[in-house]
């Protein structure tokens, strides 16, 4: 029960963040953008360390190395200005 929570939690962390992007609240080029995507994947994996699926287990690896690459993109943006 905790951890479907917990992936729960990841789950609308990374949809309200595509709603604020959406809705123009957000730029994906900030790196919120990235660090909400980042730790709602991170949290979907906590959840699926419980009740293993391999297809969700993948894309959460890939959104969490792509959101990883934009923290970091973001992060040398800022040093830039």
């Amino acid at each position: 029960m905790l951890f479907d929570a917990i992936g729960m939690l990841g789950v609308v962390m990374i949809l309200a963040v595509y709603a604020l992007v959406q809705m123009s609240r957000i730029d994906v080029r900030k790196i919120s953008y990235s660090l909400f995507n980042a730790l709602g994947a991170g949290l979907i994996l906590v959840s699926l360390s419980v009740d293993f699926n391999l297809s969700a287990f993948v894309i959460e690896i890939c959104w969490l190395l792509i959101s990883t690459i934009g923290v970091f993109s973001a992060i040398r943006r800022n040093r830039k200005l």
